[in-house]
């Protein structure tokens, strides 16, 4: 099969450069086009130099749709509202769009669906390769265990990430709670301040932990009584998010259209 011609969005970002020399190093693929938003300082510079590489002869864009037109897939990690019109854009050029992007509202959630109507869209909390195996075992031991075992949610990230729970914390909750049979949205519990009283049977609690320059840990906790089950990940570089990336990529290539998650891209759907 001939080189999987991709474009990156947000170049310019932390992911944006990992993505670019990952593209780089990957004889399949092939960087066709990187892109910033409008007004960016970045634009106009070489992607490779960006991303700490020699030159590629590729210039970052203001101009997704044109890209998109000669691209098989476009990679993601921007913010909810750069991936709603980028989404539209890959859904009119019927090609693979990976979305990393987190903390999108239910409208946003909704008009990605529609764009998936046209395109093969994954899209995911995280796409390291490892933590999507982590939220099948959450959601297999939440299936075995029952509501004598609490479950809570520990997350910790750098000081500048601006959205908590993170996506992953969440795909980690709505594995737990799928397990249980139950909803996330009835069963989450987010905050905790004050005289809350005791912790109810079946609820799936969240804490959030911000600072320094942590990529990115994760700890679900199953709580019974005399003894506890702990599933951890800890991120130590952002090189796992681009190699699941570009791993849902590949598998989205020529995929019909849908809205997709890194559970198809493993075969977990049914672990």
């Amino acid at each position: 099969m001939t080189q999987m011609r991709l474009v990156v969005v947000g170049a310019s970002g932390r992911m944006g450069r990992v993505l670019v020399r990952a593209i780089s190093e990957a004889p399949d693929l092939l960087l066709v086009g990187a892109v910033d938003q409008p007004g960016s300082e970045f634009l106009g510079r070489d992607a490779g130099e960006l991303a700490g590489l020699p030159p590629l002869g590729l210039k970052v864009s203001d101009d997704p749709l044109t890209l998109f037109a000669a691209a098989d897939g476009v990679i993601d990690f921007t913010i909810p509202a750069a991936s709603v019109a980028y989404a539209a854009f890959a859904a009119q050029a019927r090609i693979a769009h990976v979305i990393g992007t987190t903390g999108f509202s239910p409208e946003e959630e909704a008009r990605i669906a529609a764009a998936a109507r046209h395109a093969a869209i994954v899209r995911s909390g995280n796409m390291s390769l490892g933590v999507n195996l982590l939220s099948a075992l959450v959601r297999r031991v939440a299936r075995t265990l029952d509501q004598d075992f609490d479950i809570e949610i520990v997350e910790m990230h750098h000081n500048r990430k601006i959205d908590a729970p993170s996506g992953t914390a969440l795909l980690l909750g709505e594995a737990a709670a799928q397990g249980r049979g139950v909803t996330l949205a009835e069963n989450g519990v987010f905050t905790r301040h004050g005289l809350t009283g005791p912790r109810q049977p079946g609820d799936i609690g969240f804490a959030t932990l911000r600072g320094g320059t942590v990529v990115g840990e994760h700890n679900v906790i199953f709580a019974g009584a005399g003894e506890r089950i702990e599933l951890a990940h800890k991120a130590e570089d952002r090189g796992i998010f681009a190699r699941g990336a570009l791993a849902a990529a590949r598998w989205a290539r020529g995929r019909k259209p849908g809205l997709y998650s890194m559970t198809d891209v493993l075969g977990l759907t049914d672990f």
